[in-house]
């Protein structure tokens, strides 16, 4: 029998208490030169890849990396999110990597995210739900624990990834408020109530998730959605709005979200929301506080760094 996705994802939570996700979105450029050169790819002086790197050893890369972090941050965070748009430039090779990675996480006990942001009408949103959430025995891939979808072509879209994620034991984030800066020229359009735009998409997800079969013995719905803070005034409201939904939070550390503001995202009780950080974590090795205290050990500035991200949440979450 299948485990309501909520349940899971909460227990796991609360087994680690760190409600906090890594994220892996992996830029090749960006690696420990000392794992590039392992994989026999060399760097230019501006910090290029050398003319002529093989999609091979790219791919190579991305598989060796990802698992290193993997098995860094397992013991720390109960999720992972991994953004299949840095696999999918590589062709076929990288989506294999995308779902090897996928799979190597998910052997390591951890909830895995799929960052894919799929959607469309009829048949096509069909087929994406089945390649992302299908059950693995029929595709013969490691299907993420979930992933994310846009909702914006309302919800013809979204059915067919919440019928698969009923029947497989699965689960779906649901695009409301984004962490981009430009996301406001559409997201925080005026109605004619006054509201934002995000708001009544807020009011549609929870619908969604209150759907039959699909809320959990936690009292969240294997529905949930990405939430990243703006204004007080407006997460706040988001919060309220969307009772039985997780929330998934990106934009901590690199991308400038403090703490104290993705706090907000949580209910009073502490629960209700998993806090992703990707750069700041994966790429720790290349920040001076790291080095100073592990120098060239970029394993050591990723691991730390990630027990320097759980720390922060739990200490404004007071889990």
């Amino acid at each position: 029998m299948n485990v309501h996705f909520g349940d899971r994802l909460v227990n796991a939570i609360r087994e680690k208490n760190a409600p906090a996700c890594v994220g892996f979105d992996p830029l090749v450029e960006r690696f420990p030169t000392s794992l590039l050169s392992d994989v026999g790819i060399g760097m230019t002086p501006d910090n290029q890849l050398e003319t002529g790197t093989s999609p091979g050893a790219i791919v190579e890369a991305l598989l060796a990396y990802g698992r290193e972090v993997i098995h860094l941050v397992a013991p720390y965070v109960p999720a992972v999110k991994i953004n299949i748009a840095f696999f999918e430039r590589y062709g076929a090779d990288g989506v294999r990597a995308y779902f090897d990675l996928v799979k190597r996480a998910r052997e390591a006990g951890l909830v895995v995210i799929g960052d894919v942001k799929r959607a469309d009408i009829g048949h096509s949103t069909t087929q994406y739900a089945h390649a992302h959430l299908g059950d693995p025995e029929h595709a013969g891939v490691a299907a993420p624990d979930a992933v994310t979808v846009n909702p914006y072509f309302g919800f013809d879209a979204i059915r067919p990834f919440i019928d698969v994620a009923r029947d497989t034991g699965r689960g779906l984030f649901v695009l409301v408020q984004t962490s981009n800066a430009s996301a406001a020229e559409v997201q925080n359009l005026t109605l004619s109530d006054g509201s934002p735009l995000c708001h009544q998409v807020a009011k549609l997800v929870q619908t969604w998730a209150g759907g039959e079969g699909l809320v959990g013995s936690r009292d969240y719905s294997c529905i949930g959605a990405v939430v990243s803070p703006r204004d007080l005034e407006s997460t706040e409201r988001i919060r309220a709005l969307m009772p039985n939904c997780i929330f998934l939070v990106p934009g901590f550390g690199a991308q400038g979200r403090t703490a104290d503001e993705v706090a907000k995202c949580f209910k009073a009780d502490g629960t209700g929301a998993i806090v992703n950080a990707s750069r700041s974590v994966i790429y720790a090795y290349r920040e001076e506080q790291y080095r100073k205290s592990f120098g060239d050990d970029w394993r050591g500035c990723i691991e730390q760094a990630c027990k320097d991200f759980v720390g922060a949440i739990r200490t404004v979450v007071g889990t």
